[in-house]
């Protein structure tokens, strides 16, 4: 029998892709688990991925998928592409794909995710980061939510629509790259240079379940305010203190950040944010600490704001707002700022990005989810900066975020919630069947 999706008038694919992934919770967490508990920190410009890729890279084969581990560098045109950003050292950071070759006339799928986490850093953990501790429907460890929970459920997913015989009539693509935090991006244009491409992809970002076609773009500046250098004992007029500086300056973000808010025009996809475009004070620095520095005024202080776009906003539109904001804070009180702040970008520009109009990817996967669930998905836009913009922007690729719920993402004690990714693990193996195709279930 040939078909494009799950037949309706026997739903024994279906029934039988359910059980088999009700039954595998224990695989589910075990492989997550496994994932956390081996380290892949993105600490640009290096990273410590290629255990962990190597682990997957296993993990495919065992599936008996045609899989490759592969050198960034290598890819033919990566480092003329104009989206390629210098700087990085991929000693030992490859990216792994591999393919499910379907029997033909299907459409063709791509499932993404990106094995990188943010560091550690240094907030304190009340569980261990790299245990992958389970406490109820919770699992904890780096990178349990951000995104191997997300990778673990389409590991699993392609396992048991083996298990259950299904022969897919369109190629089912699966990679893990690296290098994706900090405005990586490299691992993911790796992959598309490389001819890793379908007709589709699904990027399993920790989306809370919902199906995602759009992400807001995001962009971090350096500030760094200088004072006079005049100790804590003075005869003359008190010198200028850099603390004075940061507390004006901070009171005035809020302005810059009402400014983004008149100014930029809402995506529809955005509409129930409450903040679609934040601006946020990520990091002050101002001196040392402890008996080990001098009690004395800081010589310099450093801030960290981040700001978030609409797709389709411009970069030199936004950062002329910037300019202009911090220069008319720095114009009315010149006695306060003898040294001219120093500004500075330390991660690429991320524009914001959306599958604009109707779409059959997200029209299928929201069903699918609606069949798995019997709830309403949520239709809506990630409100953080991630690569899918590569696939929108420069490879026409059809592309939307879905994965688990979980929380505390890039924070201590970081957790996926495992029911939610089982779901994903489900949603997933019935979407595949009806996007691709199925041809036969063997007995």
């Amino acid at each position: 029998m040939l078909s494009n999706e799950i037949p309706t008038e026997r739903e024994d694919l279906a029934r039988h892709l359910a059980e088999l992934a009700r039954t595998r919770r224990d695989k589910l967490i075990q492989t997550i688990i496994e994932l956390v508990r081996i380290p892949s920190e993105n600490r640009p410009p290096e990273g410590s991925e290629g255990a962990c890729q190597r682990y997957v890279f296993d993990h495919l084969k065992r599936l008996e998928l045609d899989a490759e581990i592969y050198d960034l560098l290598e890819v033919e045109g990566m480092c003329e592409h104009p989206e390629f950003k210098a700087g990085r050292n991929y000693a030992d950071r490859p990216n792994v794909r591999a393919v499910w070759r379907g029997s033909g006339g299907g459409r063709s799928l791509l499932l993404s995710g990106h094995i990188d986490t943010v560091p550690r850093g240094s907030e304190p953990w009340q569980r261990d980061p790299f245990s992958g501790t389970v406490e109820g429907n919770r699992l904890y460890g780096l990178g349990s939510n951000d995104m191997k929970g997300g990778i673990a459920s389409f590991l699993l997913a392609v396992e048991i629509l083996k298990e259950a015989g299904v022969r897919l009539r369109g190629d089912l693509l699966v990679e893990t790259i690296v290098d994706e935090e900090f405005g990586g991006v490299n691992g993911t244009l790796a992959a598309r240079l490389h001819g890793h491409n379908a007709d589709a992809a699904i990027i399993c970002e920790p989306s809370q379940h919902m199906v995602c076609p759009a992400q807001t773009g995001g962009r971090t500046v350096h500030i760094i305010l200088r004072g006079d250098n005049a100790g804590i004992l003075y005869d003359d007029e008190p010198p200028v203190q850099v603390t004075e500086q940061l507390r004006y300056l901070l009171g005035k973000i809020e302005e810059f950040a009402e400014q983004r808010r008149r100014s930029t025009t809402i995506h529809p996809l955005y509409s129930e944010s409450a903040d679609p475009v934040p601006v946020w004070v990520t990091k002050v620095s101002c001196g040392g600490w402890g008996t080990d520095e001098p009690i004395t005024i800081p010589l310099s202080c450093k801030i960290e704001l981040y700001w978030q776009t609409m797709p389709g906003e411009k970069q030199e539109v936004i950062e002329g707002e910037f300019f202009r904001w911090l220069e008319e804070c720095v114009a009315a009180h010149p006695r306060l700022f003898p040294v001219k702040p120093e500004v500075s970008f330390p991660i690429r520009w991320l524009p914001g990005s959306a599958l604009e109009g109707p779409s059959d990817l997200v029209t299928v996967l929201s069903d699918t989810f609606r069949q798995v669930t019997g709830a309403e998905p949520l239709v809506r836009g990630i409100g953080g900066p991630c690569d899918m913009y590569v696939f929108h922007q420069h490879f026409a690729t059809p592309a939307v975020l879905f994965g688990p719920r979980g929380g505390n993402t890039h924070a201590p004690d970081e957790w996926v919630d495992i029911d939610s990714a089982l779901v994903v693990v489900e949603t997933l193996a019935r979407f595949i069947c009806r996007w691709c195709g199925v041809e036969i279930m063997q007995a």
